[in-house]
């Protein structure tokens, strides 16, 4: 049977060479996947796909049919800016999804390339880390603890930065983690510390409302803080709690309960 090695920057486009290549679809090709191919993040982790696609024999009475158009496979992009702001990271879909006969996923491997990634991070921007984790199989979390004499740097403004970090090193352990964990990633005592302060800023706001009788709409935040703030503030009868606007803008809304 005839069958061409193709390369590409994803298993998608690989596969599409190859069918284009041999003048067949989808439906009269063996595929072996040698190599998954992977964009990396802040270029590291990239390598191309590397697919053998196979002619296979089909009936006679098939062999006047037309065709199918191949039909690539949606891949996912990943935008993220960990400079100056903490913009949503969006994950449509990995190169890999739909393909889970063909995907390893371990978990241990897969939190040490999320630790290497962190530390390989913060030398791109000039800072020296290291990066120590505690795993929680019960609650399925783990907290990343980075540990560097410039905390200040990796925390960056409002936390915008290690906010960053966190949305990143939550979709690199999505894709090759086998356990769905959450992710958290920490400086020192700081995830402490605001915890702290989004409580008392969501007990003080919650006062506000009722002696008003008026909302109030706080600024904006990521997501995980303003879960946090809705849980706070879940427990009492006296306001209701909502959020508004788009990321990486979305802001948190509390008013009177009616």
């Amino acid at each position: 049977m005839e069958k061409y090695t193709a390369q590409a920057a994803t298993t998608a486009e690989a596969i599409q060479k190859g069918l284009e290549i041999l003048g067949i679809n989808k439906e009269n090709a063996s595929i072996k996947i040698v190599t998954e191919g992977k964009k990396g993040i802040f270029g590291f982790g990239k390598k191309d796909a590397i697919v053998i696609v196979e002619r296979r024999l089909v009936d006679k009475e098939r062999t006047n049919e037309q065709p199918k158009a191949f039909i690539q496979d949606n891949s996912s992009t990943l935008t993220e800016d960990i400079t100056l702001q903490n913009k949503k990271v969006e994950e449509v879909s990995d190169e890999s999804e739909g393909m889970e006969g063909h995907v390893i996923r371990d978990d241990d491997k897969a939190l040490q390339l999320v630790s290497d990634y962190l530390v390989d991070v913060s030398s791109k921007m000039g800072i020296k880390t290291t990066v120590t984790m505690d795993v929680s199989s019960t609650e399925r979390q783990v907290t990343f603890h980075i540990h560097t004499e410039n905390a200040g740097l990796i925390i960056g403004k409002h936390g915008k930065i290690l906010n960053a970090l966190q949305s990143l090193a939550q979709v690199l352990l999505y894709q090759h983690a086998k356990t769905k964990f959450t992710v958290v990633v920490n400086v020192g005592d700081y995830r402490e510390r605001r915890e702290a302060s989004l409580k008392n800023l969501a007990e003080r706001t919650a006062e506000k409302v009722v002696r008003t009788n008026s909302p109030v709409f706080l600024e904006p935040m990521p997501a995980f803080e303003r879960k946090q703030i809705h849980f706070y503030l879940s427990k009492t009868k006296r306001v209701t709690t909502h959020s508004e606007g788009n990321e990486p803008h979305r802001y948190l809304v509390i008013e009177p309960l009616k």
